[in-house]
């Protein structure tokens, strides 16, 4: 369900429900009732394999589509906590009206992912962004297009895919993807089922455990249908990356390599007792501040900013932004957090050294 405001009523309505934005109320009725927030129902629930979950989100009205290859951040709350990651839609290019479809791979050491494998059902509510990247298909088609994946980066490239097909590509596309067995490729049957309907699509899986043929080899691209005119698409894992580059640089091919990597960052060693310092950036805004200590919430509005705030105290939980990257202190408690992608609360964090923070 979605809802219309015109757009000289918006503004007075929000001064009125002041200090909490329209959609803290709407959501009590209803949190697919939106204004401004992006969100997604979960309307189907599959889980592939032992590690993976996949879910089919129906957006609110405020969802803009997508490029094959973008991603999303989604926000769910856990123990009263709101976390975001990003992932990317695998379906082909979608219109503002289509569904999304995600595919979650529980890694070891993922919370939020394998909160989804364990909980995701239907019915449940997500937060969205817009799609965003670009790791995306060049509007110019490639004549001829090499996909290459590992593990969880296979989404982006699928949708790449997907589109291609979608548009009855004239080209040969070449799809290789590797993986730790059989059992962990979470969409070996829709390949499979989609290299036999287009005889195009020139399937190869590689297994890098039991009898598998090992990791990324240049012999594995060998007798590629057009590879010399083809542009190539590689997604994945550190070692899968370097292990493409090299081959692309050693074998002096000339079209375009394009890449993104599916990895967390490395924790960020934070000394709590050290003087503060760093560089505060909001990157919605554009602007910087040198930081002093207080709270971003602080910061923010002597830096010229007005976010959205209800309270000083954390319990509103209206001033929340996604902290892209660095360290924050929460000064109620002391704890400190190292975690990128993540929605804090304005009001009771400060930063630590240097923050990116989507204001």
């Amino acid at each position: 369900m979605s809802i219309r405001i015109p757009s000289l009523v918006g503004p007075i309505v929000e001064a009125a429900l002041s200090p909490h934005p329209v959609d803290r109320y709407l959501e009590l009725f209803d949190p697919m009732l939106t204004w401004r927030d992006l969100r997604g129902k979960v309307v189907a629930v599959h889980r592939p394999t032992d590690r993976s979950v996949r879910i089919v989100l129906r957006p609110t009205r405020q969802w803009k589509g997508h490029q094959a290859g973008q991603y999303v951040q989604l926000s769910t709350v856990i123990d009263g906590v709101r976390h975001v990651r990003c992932y990317s839609p695998a379906n082909a290019a979608g219109s503002p009206a289509g569904d999304i479809e995600l595919t979650i791979t529980a890694h070891d050491d993922g919370f939020v992912s394998k909160h989804l494998r364990d909980h995701a059902h239907v019915g449940m509510v997500v937060g969205l962004s817009q799609a965003t990247g670009e790791f995306t298909l060049p509007a110019q088609r490639p004549g001829s297009a090499v996909f290459i994946s590992g593990g969880s980066g296979i989404t982006p490239v699928l949708s790449m895919a997907r589109t291609l097909v979608a548009e009855n590509h004239p080209g040969p596309i070449t799809f290789v993807h590797y993986a730790r067995t059989p059992a962990d490729v979470a969409y070996r049957g829709e390949l499979t089922a989609l290299a036999s309907a287009y005889p195009a699509i020139d399937l190869r899986l590689h297994y890098t455990r039991g009898d598998g043929d090992g990791h990324f080899s240049g012999e594995h691209l060998d007798d590629v249908d057009g590879l010399d005119d083809a542009h190539l698409f590689v997604c994945g894992p550190p070692a899968l990356m370097d292990a493409v580059n090299d081959h692309y640089d050693t074998t002096g091919m000339t079209q375009p390599l394009h890449s993104e990597a599916f990895v967390l960052a490395s924790p960020i060693a934070v000394d709590p007792d050290a003087p503060v310092d760093g560089e505060l950036t909001f990157l919605n805004s554009g602007r910087s501040a040198t930081n002093d200590g207080r709270t971003i919430l602080d910061q923010a509005e002597s830096a010229g900013l007005s976010p959205e705030s209800g309270c000083r105290m954390g319990i509103c939980f209206s001033c929340t932004a996604i902290k892209k990257s660095g360290c924050t202190r929460n000064v109620l408690t002391g704890e400190t957090d190292t975690e990128a992608d993540k929605r804090i609360q304005l009001c009771i964090n400060a930063p630590v050294g240097d923050v990116e923070i989507e204001v």
